[in-house]
């Protein structure tokens, strides 16, 4: 059997678009039970994603991250889609962005917000720090 023929064909999209269409060897992903990995032959499965590290391996053995904010992964048939809310390759984040929006929700929750604007405020921050996470270890 051909390398080619060992692939999975993965795509994620968002409400706004589609992030990326590639053929991978591998995929980690965030889940909400904790993270998974999948390969080819996977049984099929459907999972809730949770903020966090969405990385995959191209043919060429090359690894990529994306920094993901929940939403839904399904594996069918060698066949990854990934329905995210929101979903940045490592190169596409605006790392003054997520510093600002860091800043931003650590003021805020320093002012002793609570119920749901302190959940708000923590997937806030946790979203702007997965984003700085993944863009690199400039901080």
């Amino acid at each position: 059997m051909s390398d080619t023929a060992r692939l999975l064909s993965l795509e994620v999209v968002t409400p706004d678009r589609v992030v990326l269409t590639v053929n991978v060897q591998s995929v980690r992903a965030p889940g909400v039970v904790g993270s998974f990995g999948v390969l080819y032959g996977h049984a099929p499965f459907l999972t809730e994603l949770a903020i966090g590290e969405f990385s995959y391996r191209t043919a060429d053995g090359r690894s990529h991250q994306v920094a993901l904010s929940g939403g839904f992964f399904q594996v069918s048939n060698n066949q990854i889609n990934v329905l995210a809310d929101t979903a940045e390759p490592s190169e596409e984040i605006d790392v003054e962005r997520a510093q600002s929006a860091r800043e931003r929700a650590r003021a805020t929750r320093s002012l002793g917000v609570t119920g749901e604007q302190l959940l708000a405020l923590d997937a806030e921050l946790e979203r702007a720090l997965n984003r700085l996470r993944i863009a690199g270890p400039d901080d």
